[in-house]
């Protein structure tokens, strides 16, 4: 039950803090950052009950880093992801490793090879930088593919990455000629 509870939550912050914070009347600065006293404000206006003991295990249960406490543990942040106009983080840029990759479903196949890797509604493309982490994510959408992304050679040819405190790297596109299957 309580692994269900941290999951649900979880899934709520990730659509409240990189999506749809107005659902609840809440307000994200141009990092992302909320007030955590907020968050449960909105959330209880809302019939969501939530907790600041609630948000610290799940900020600190996510496996996947998705989110982000202020060090004096008054707000909160999902650490990329965004898709809303008002969240602009500001990402180191980095070198990245020699190969990326991104996790799709096989449907969105033909799309990629005839446009690439583009961000859509988020603010940047996500690449991972194990193929295991690829797989997962592509599972979420269907038949799962990895794709091999030459993220050294575009870096060396003027294309701009960073890495998100989670170790998710991001771009803002990837055109096809820099990515294969496999």
């Amino acid at each position: 039950m309580e692994s269900k509870r941290l999951t649900d939550t979880g899934k709520f912050l990730s659509y409240v803090l990189r999506h749809e914070p107005h659902a609840i009347g809440l307000q994200l600065d141009s990092e992302g950052w909320a007030a955590i006293d907020q968050l449960i404000a909105g959330a209880a206006a809302q019939g969501r009950a939530l907790d600041t003991a609630l948000i610290e295990q799940v900020v600190q249960s996510n496996a996947k880093k998705r989110f982000a406490l202020s060090p004096d543990g008054q707000r909160i942040r999902a650490v990329q992801g965004h898709s809303t106009a008002s969240v602009n983080l500001q990402h180191a840029q980095q070198v990245p490793p020699e190969v990326l990759y991104h996790g799709t479903a096989r449907r969105f196949l033909a799309s990629i090879r005839e446009k690439g890797l583009i961000a859509g509604e988020r603010h940047h493309v996500h690449l991972a930088q194990e193929a295991a982490t690829a797989v997962e994510v592509g599972t979420r959408y269907g038949e799962p593919v990895v794709l091999k992304v030459a993220a050294r050679r575009m870096h060396e040819a003027g294309f701009v990455f960073y890495r998100a405190e989670n170790g998710v790297w991001l771009t803002d596109g990837v055109p096809g000629e820099w990515i294969e299957e496999g």
